[in-house]
C-alpha cells in the first residue's frame, strides 16, 4: 500500500511538473499588469492588443502553415519508409537506409541546421533553387527531421501487426496496393495520426533548425519568442500561447474521439465476424 501511495504521489508530481506551468501561462494571459510575475487584476486587453500585432500574428500563421505542411509530407514519406523497413525484408542497402532514417533522431539540431544550410546554399549555386531562404527551405528542413519520428512510429506499428491478415487478402486475389489501402492502412491509421501530431508539434516547437534555414520575412513564432526574451516577454505572447494550447487541445480531443469510434467499430466488426463464423 505504501509503495502504491508513493507511486501515486510521483505520478501527480509528474503531472504537476508538466501542466502547472501551462496553467500559469493561461492564467497570466488574463493579467492586467505588463509584468508577467505580478498579478494586478483580471483583464483581456492583451488579447485585444494581440489581434492588432500583425508581426506576431504573421509569425504564428507562418509557423502553423509550415508545421501542417511538413507534418503532412512527413507522414507520407515516413509511412513509405516504415513500410519498406517492416515489410520488404533484408533488401540490399537496408542497413544504410535504416541508419539514414534514424540519424535525425540522434543528430544534434545545430549540426542538422548547419548541414541543411550548406545544402541549400550549394543547390542555389548549382541549379538556382531554392531562390533564397524562406518558407520552402524551412518546410523541407522540418520535413527532414520529423519524418524520422514518423517512420519509427509506423515501423513499430507494422512490426506488431498480424501479417496473416495481409497474406489472407493476397491469397484471395487482392493486389498489394489494394491490400495496403483496404487492410493495412485502416489498421495503422492511429499510428499515422499520432505521427502527424508529433511531427506537427516538433515543427511548431523548433527554433534551432529554423534559425539556420530561414531568411528575411520568414520568421517563425519560436524565433520571435526566443528573440524577445532578451527584452522581456510581452503578455501578448502569453495570450497567443493560450490560444495555441486551446487549438492543439481541441485537435487532440477530436482525434481521440475519431480514433475511439474507429476502435469501437473495429470491435463490433470482429464480434460480428465471430458470430457469423
Amino acid at each position: 500500500m505504501k509503495r502504491m501511495g508513493s507511486l501515486a504521489w510521483a505520478l501527480w508530481f509528474g503531472y504537476a511538473f508538466l501542466y502547472v506551468p501551462i496553467a500559469l501561462l493561461v492564467l497570466y494571459s488574463f493579467n492586467e499588469s505588463r509584468l508577467v510575475t505580478v498579478w494586478s487584476g483580471f483583464s483581456t486587453k492583451w488579447y485585444v492588443e494581440l489581434f492588432h500585432n500583425e508581426a506576431l500574428l504573421e509569425a504564428a500563421g507562418l509557423s502553423l502553415e509550415v508545421a501542417a505542411v511538413s507534418a503532412t509530407f512527413s507522414v507520407i514519406l515516413g509511412t513509405i519508409a516504415g513500410l519498406a523497413l517492416a515489410r520488404f525484408g533484408r533488401f540490399r542497402g537496408r542497413t544504410l537506409f535504416g541508419g539514414m532514417i534514424t540519424a535525425p533522431l540522434v543528430m544534434p539540431e545545430v549540426i542538422t541546421g548547419l548541414s541543411l544550410l550548406l545544402l541549400f546554399v550549394a543547390m542555389e549555386q548549382m541549379i538556382g533553387w531554392p531562390d533564397g531562404r524562406g518558407v520552402t527551405t524551412i518546410t523541407i528542413a522540418h520535413t527532414t527531421f520529423t519524418m524520422a519520428y514518423v517512420a519509427v512510429i509506423i515501423q513499430s506499428r507494422l512490426v506488431s501487426m498480424d501479417g496473416s491478415l495481409e497474406e489472407a487478402a493476397m491469397d484471395l486475389g487482392a493486389r498489394p496496393a489494394k491490400v495496403f489501402f483496404v487492410i493495412t492502412l485502416p489498421i495503422i491509421l492511429p499510428a499515422i495520426v499520432s505521427g502527424w501530431l508529433l511531427a506537427f508539434t516538433l515543427s511548431l516547437d523548433d527554433v534551432v533548425v529554423a534559425s539556420f534555414v530561414s531568411g528575411p520575412g520568414s520568421t517563425t513564432l519560436p524565433m520571435v519568442i526566443f528573440s524577445s526574451v532578451k527584452f522581456g516577454i510581452s503578455p501578448q505572447i502569453n495570450a497567443l500561447a493560450t490560444l495555441m494550447v486551446l487549438v492543439v487541445a481541441t485537435g487532440i480531443f477530436i482525434a481521440s474521439i475519431v480514433l475511439a469510434r474507429q476502435e469501437r467499430q473495429k470491435k463490433r466488426d470482429e464480434q460480428m465476424a465471430i458470430q457469423m463464423g
